[in-house]
């Protein structure tokens, strides 16, 4: 789909991709698709609407799984037939969906999405008008042959975004923020628990800064105050395309987050010398904020040996909280690239003794549990499950770890009480598995009168059929 796409004219945004997204060990998704990220960045935003471009089937699994994180927001569809999308129909149908759709008393902007099928077919969405009725169009391709993960595809569009509002305000002056500091602020780059932002705030305030927008942002006027910060926080550091934007607007940009003891100091030290604050300043933001870190830190100590695997961005970050925190952390797999805005994490972790696997496959990270043999698993749904088949107590990255505070104070002690309430789980699992014992694994899994026999040559022999049916296809498609 790839070559297709190249050939019906979407190479400049595939190759755009590839700088962006750098692929490697796997070059496909193997978590959720990839433009659920977007699509869940447009439904947050105030008078923003969305139409999806794609097979009706992932239609529905997209809307099915924005519902079920809430959206509260209609999803709309334009769909099409072999007719529409080979004679160019289909693109009419977008332009006349947004025609309609392009009414300022509700809306300040439509995103539409391209998915697989339409991107590959070249459906050009960079024709669309820039604006309808003062509405604002953006049209975005988030083909899973192109974005390795959800993740990343919040970057596609928040991008999008940026680069928009980042034109409209040099043309001239745009909306004012809703609530305006009267200090410098700093733009917190990647999304975070509610009460990180919050936190964040205090620790910057013996800066004489401030926490600023929070990007992906939740109205369209928050681009124009992130635009302005005085430093750009990239606390998730695979967002390049908003990065690319906040440097065409002359912002610098720092690495990190202010995350358990030397985290913190390292932030406030980095934000402090890229805006031009003195030493004074610097040391007294950081002997305001430290010792409340050391006390949460001493309070609630993690003892055991922990994996730390997922798709979010923010896996580094949790690892070194871990490892501030007294536990061993022998490695930690993200699925997002590497970028050099992670790398003060990189070089912290690998200074103490934790192996950094970026762009981490699902292999990869199961390999780890099973090397490692940790007293607890953190990570991705099947990295979870194969932990706990081992008897091994697992906690689901995105929901349980994503979801509570991080930074500052606040993330040392939120963290310690779902990882030590998880690490006592483990005389539980010996439990079960000591009950389970015998039941059979694999394909004797279950309770059987005669126990299936396993067919390894049957399965050789499939494989090696798949493998030359591919093969077959591939030489066909050149």
């Amino acid at each position: 789909m790839r070559e297709a796409a190249k050939k019906a004219g979407k190479s400049d945004i595939l190759d755009q991709y590839e700088k962006d997204y750098p692929v490697g060990p796997h070059d496909q998704p193997q978590s959720m698709c990839p433009a659920f990220g977007s699509l869940r960045v447009g439904l947050r935003m105030r008078r923003t609407a969305t139409i999806l471009s794609g097979s009706a089937c992932c239609v529905y699994g997209l809307t099915f799984t924005s519902h079920f994180y809430g959206a509260r927001r209609t999803v709309g569809y334009v769909p099409f037939s072999s007719e529409t999308l080979v004679t160019g129909k289909l693109f009419e149908d977008i332009k006349e969906a947004v025609e309609q759709m392009a009414d300022p008393e509700k809306y300040d902007t439509i995103v539409i999405t391209n998915l697989c099928v339409p991107t590959a077919s070249g459906v050009p969405l960079r024709l669309l008008p820039d604006q309808i009725n003062g509405v604002r169009i953006i049209g975005i391709d988030v083909p899973g042959f192109g974005v390795p993960t959800h993740a990343e595809a919040k970057d596609v569009l928040a991008g999008a975004m940026l680069k928009y509002a980042r034109e409209e305000a040099e043309q001239g002056p745009v909306a004012a923020p809703r609530e305006r500091s009267d200090k410098p602020t700093v733009t917190l780059l990647g999304e975070m628990f509610p009460a990180d932002p919050v936190g964040i705030g205090h620790m910057l305030a013996p800066l004489g800064l401030a926490a600023g927008a929070v990007v992906p942002t939740r109205e369209w006027r928050e681009l124009y105050s992130a635009l302005d910060g005085s430093v750009i926080a990239a606390i998730h550091p695979f967002y390049t395309a908003s990065i690319r934007e906040f440097e065409a607007a002359g912002r610098p940009v720092v690495g990190s987050a202010p995350v358990g003891r030397d985290g913190t100091a390292a932030w406030l030290k980095a934000i402090g010398e890229t805006h031009g604050c003195s030493a004074d300043q610097i040391a007294a933001a950081q002997n305001a904020m430290l010792p409340a870190i050391d006390g949460a830190l001493s309070a609630m100590p993690i003892k055991g040996r922990i994996t730390v695997a997922g798709y979010e961005g923010s896996e580094l970050l949790v690892a070194r909280l871990l490892i501030e925190s007294g536990a061993e952390v022998p490695y930690v797999g993200s699925a997002c690239p590497k970028t050099k805005w992670s790398d003060p994490d990189r070089e912290w972790l690998e200074a103490h003794g934790c192996k950094v696997n970026y762009r981490a496959s699902l292999e990869e990270d199961n390999a780890a549990v099973d090397e490692y043999e940790p007293d607890l698993a953190i990570g991705t749904t099947p990295v979870v499950q194969h932990a706990k088949s081992k008897g091994t107590p697992g906690l689901y990255f995105t929901n349980l770890i994503s979801a509570r505070p991080l930074m500052g104070p606040a993330g040392a002690g939120s963290l310690a009480q779902v990882i030590n309430g998880a690490l006592g789980n483990k005389e539980r699992f010996d439990r079960m598995t000591a009950f389970f014992e015998g039941v059979g694994e694999g394909h004797t899994a279950g309770i059987w009168e005669d126990t299936p026999t396993d067919r390894p040559k049957f399965k050789k022999k499939y494989a090696a059929q798949n493998a030359a049916a591919a093969k077959a296809a591939e030489a066909i498609g050149t």
